[in-house]
């Protein structure tokens, strides 16, 4: 190879490194303008959203208290996840005599996989009691640390079996 080769050939690899490394920045450039204009808008939108959401969370828990509400608010406990509300008709004469879910919905809103999933089974009759107590080594009366130390103690003799 003759010496003008190798020098076109450098000069060619120059020539290429400088076009990678210009393009290079200036797509950076590129990208980075774009961003700079749409961020603003992400912001907005997620402001929206969050503020959609709270007010959502909000009037899910004044429901009660708004007109066309079948239930009494005395009545109603509020839960928030996975439904929002468990109705115990009757509580304030002290005789409950139905137990009703209540989801709470606003607009074009529509029930999640959970909730759906839920209200299935409520609709299938699978809802049961259930009454747990606690164990007596924690409702006596010593130090909180002891009972606590006890009780892990006795667990993991429980599981280890």
């Amino acid at each position: 190879m003759d010496f003008l080769t190798i020098i076109s050939i450098i000069v060619f690899l120059v020539s290429l490194f400088i076009a990678y490394y210009l393009g290079n920045k200036f797509g950076s450039f590129k990208t980075n303008k774009y961003w700079e204009n749409e961020i603003p808008n992400y912001r907005k939108d997620a402001i929206m959203k969050s503020r959609a959401v709270l007010g959502g969370q909000f009037s899910e828990q004044l429901a009660p208290y708004l007109p066309n509400f079948d239930y009494l608010p005395t009545e109603c406990k509020f839960l928030g996840k996975p439904i929002d509300f468990i109705v115990f008709k009757g509580m304030d004469e002290k005789k409950i005599d139905e137990v009703v879910f209540v989801e709470v919905k606003s607009g074009n809103s529509k029930l999640n996989q959970h909730e759906k999933n839920l209200k299935d089974t409520i609709d299938k009759k699978r809802v049961k009691w259930v009454e747990y107590r606690i164990p007596e080594g924690l409702t006596e009366k010593k130090d909180i640390e002891d009972k606590i130390e006890e009780f892990t103690k006795l667990e993991k003799k429980k599981w280890w079996r």
